[in-house]
């Protein structure tokens, strides 16, 4: 896909977002970037479910502790992003 001249990410901002909320079963606007997920009601499986969408979707040196040690999603976004040599 392309926006304005750029190439726009499979795993962008906003896809993160939404398939964060499609697992907590709220509307994505309702996801701060700085809580904690964990807190939230995501739990170990689903995290892990996350890993494996978006290690097919692009970011295939994704790992479990990258998500796990820091399980926000504004971090999450910058750890993606960083991946796959984008920007979010």
């Amino acid at each position: 896909m392309r926006k304005e001249g750029r190439a726009i990410s499979p795993l962008a901002a906003d896809r993160l977002r939404a398939d964060v909320a499609e697992l907590l079963a709220c509307d994505p606007a309702e996801i701060d970037p700085d809580e904690d997920l964990l807190d939230r009601g995501l739990d170990s499986v689903r995290l892990m479910s996350l890993v494996e969408k978006w290690r097919a979707a692009g970011a295939a040196e994704l790992e479990f502790p990258d998500l796990a040690e820091q399980p926000e999603l504004g971090h999450w976004t910058v750890v993606v992003s960083t991946m796959i040599g984008g920007k979010a």
